[in-house]
């Protein structure tokens, strides 16, 4: 089975903050320009779906805040608990933040629930906005340090536009792991988990907007 995902070859720049390197895998997070592999996760095949004609609401999903370490298109991977590195040669299409908001816009736009979600109003406002945090967004590796767990942690906050009312809360979280520290298997789970995120945050909007 192929890996659900796809990969551009494109050139780059590498950001973030020097640190000691861990392995002749990795790379710190300050390295210079180098052409990269670019890979982009996909929408999870089990999203709800909305029976009937959509509601007559407009949502809009803002950019997910973050730490300045998640807030950038390189791979984060953690060779120990205190150190943090980019993974070399490979990056995401979009910063973090922004693949992860893109995601969640397609994932509410598939499930035909609302007459329109976006990242911005078509007018004056929406009626909900979705204000989220991007919390936890990379790979740590292993004991055996020859695979790796991939962490995802996202704090979602439905807000009723008119008068700024917290409707719901929800922290969504998984986990997946690669066999190997290759990018292939590495990108592979991260998708997985993604892909576990995204249904999640999914099917939760629609319930608590009664959409489902």
């Amino acid at each position: 089975m192929l890996p659900a995902f796809r990969t551009i070859r494109t050139a780059a720049m590498a950001m973030g903050l020097s640190l000691l390197t861990a392995c002749s895998a990795l790379t710190g997070l300050g390295e210079v320009s180098t052409p990269l592999d670019v890979f982009v996760l996909e929408l999870p095949q089990d999203l709800p779906r909305r029976q009937g004609a959509p509601q007559s609401r407009a949502i809009i999903i803002e950019e997910p805040t973050t730490d300045g370490a998640l807030a950038t298109e390189r791979i984060m991977i953690q060779p120990n608990a205190l150190q943090a590195q980019y993974l070399p040669g490979v990056s995401w299409t979009d910063p973090a933040p922004i693949m992860l908001q893109t995601l969640m816009v397609r994932a509410l736009d598939v499930t035909g629930a609302f007459e329109y979600v976006g990242r911005r109003p078509l007018g004056p406002g929406g009626d909900y906005a979705i204000v989220t945090e991007l919390v936890d967004f990379q790979a740590a590796v292993l004991p055996d340090g020859e695979s790796a767990r991939i962490d995802i942690a996202l704090i979602s906050r439905l807000v009723r536009e008119e008068g700024v009312d917290i409707v719901a809360t929800r922290t969504f979280t998984a986990t997946a792991t690669s066999a190997t520290l290759s990018d292939a298997d590495l990108v592979t789970a991260f998708n997985m988990a993604t892909s576990a995120v995204i249904a999640e945050f999914a099917g939760w909007t629609l319930s608590s907007l009664g959409a489902i």
